[in-house]
């Protein structure tokens, strides 16, 4: 069942996504849990996840339309869903909107007061700006993936989380968001170029401002926050689990110490000379016990330890499950709508759009009576609008 528009803060916003996959969807997800009208435009043939869309949380709440931007027809209607909408997120390579007519200044020409919302890694322009790329090559080249790690091991893999959500769905949507807000003060919209590597780069604001103060060494494993640090970090236990240790503060760090059964003989935890003798010393005592009898230790106190639990298992926490912070639809157990309204609770809208399974609905809805019109094939040698392009794409696991 397909998104129905009236939960969050952001009902009555009308929003079009023309599908990719990655970042783009994540963001127009991110808009239909706020409680938007969120109209995906699907091509023929699908375009997504290499998985039954009835299980891509990323369509979630919203509805779907099937057009076909290469045929004749195809981008008059993505304009006429333009003219009658408020913002419009695309993915695609640099100057490929322009090319099928649906770029920003076709839209705008039709609607002044449209926020354009453009998601790439490499940004609209630069000398990268037409290579093609993906998660991990955004986070190399902005010195984010390097500072993540053991120092005598490649850099780990921090799946696409920290690129292509962080870095991009998260900048794309705060950037339409602030766009709506000066276009309905104003009237006039404008064009977001929403870049991972400008995201993943402004993500670093604090470790850059350490770095020229001389708090932060430009390699991995040296520092506070990136494993350099023996009471930041994780540590194995006896059944293969591990447990993750942040105490920081010293009133923390004192209550970490004591539980774990260290406090009398543990070496100067500000001494860095003595964190690798401190370390050792930290895992050993992790190493005695499983990883629930060790949960069982530190739960409650203010020793900031807790298990690293599973996706399977995230969602059975005593305090996820009392906050809610995941929820199941349509069978399928996923993170609830974040963050959370005090006037206006935000509330899933439905399950994960099918492709074109409401385009009589949005055409009543939005007032486009051409909507559902036949399309005719598109002549061949028109170009394909989502050629491997310069934002993330996953391999079929």
């Amino acid at each position: 069942m397909a998104g129905t528009p009236g939960h969050g803060p952001l009902t009555g916003v009308r929003v079009v996504e023309l599908a990719g996959i990655g970042p783009a969807p994540f963001a127009a997800m991110l808009l239909a849990d706020l409680g938007a009208d969120v109209v995906r435009v699907d091509r023929p043939g699908g375009q997504g996840l290499a998985i039954n869309p009835a299980y891509d949380v990323t369509n979630r709440g919203k509805r779907s339309v099937v057009l076909d931007l290469k045929s004749p027809g195809g981008p008059a209607r993505v304009l006429d869903l333009a003219a009658r909408a408020d913002i419009l997120i695309e993915g695609f390579r640099p100057g490929v909107a322009e090319r099928l007519g649906v770029g920003p200044e076709a839209c705008h020409a039709r609607n002044p007061a449209l926020v354009y919302g453009r998601m790439t890694g490499w940004g609209q322009d630069g000398p990268l700006a037409q290579s093609a790329g993906h998660d991990i090559a955004y986070l190399a080249l902005t010195g984010t993936l390097g500072m993540i790690g053991d120092p005598d091991r490649p850099p780990p893999v921090p799946a696409n989380l920290l690129g292509d959500y962080a870095g991009g769905s998260l900048y794309l949507v705060v950037g339409v968001l602030a766009a709506l807000h000066h276009a309905r003060a104003t009237g006039a919209g404008q064009t977001v170029d929403a870049a991972i590597v400008d995201g993943a780069a402004h993500l670093g604001a604090m470790i850059h401002g350490m770095l020229a103060a001389g708090g932060w060494q430009d390699r991995r494993g040296a520092n506070l926050l990136d494993g350099g640090c023996p009471y930041y970090g994780t540590y194995e236990t006896a059944d293969g689990g591990y447990m993750a240790v942040g105490a920081l503060e010293q009133q923390f760090y004192d209550e970490f110490l004591r539980l774990l059964g260290i406090a009398e003989d543990a070496p100067a935890r500000k001494d860095p000379a003595r964190w690798d003798e401190l370390r050792e010393r930290v895992a050993a005592r992790f190493g005695s016990r499983t990883r629930d009898e060790w949960t069982a230790v530190f739960e409650g106190t203010d020793a900031c330890v807790a298990p690293v639990l599973s996706l399977r298992e995230a969602p059975r926490h005593p305090h996820l499950a009392a906050r809610g912070t995941f929820t199941e639809h349509a069978g399928i157990t996923q993170p609830a709508p974040a963050p959370r309204f005090s006037a206006t609770p935000t509330a899933l809208s439905g399950g994960p759009a099918r492709p074109g399974a409401d385009t009589a609905e949005v055409a009543r809805d939005w007032d486009v009576p051409g909507l559902a019109d036949r399309q005719e094939p598109a002549p061949a040698g028109r170009e394909d609008p989502h050629p491997p392009r310069n934002t993330p794409r996953k391999a079929t696991p």
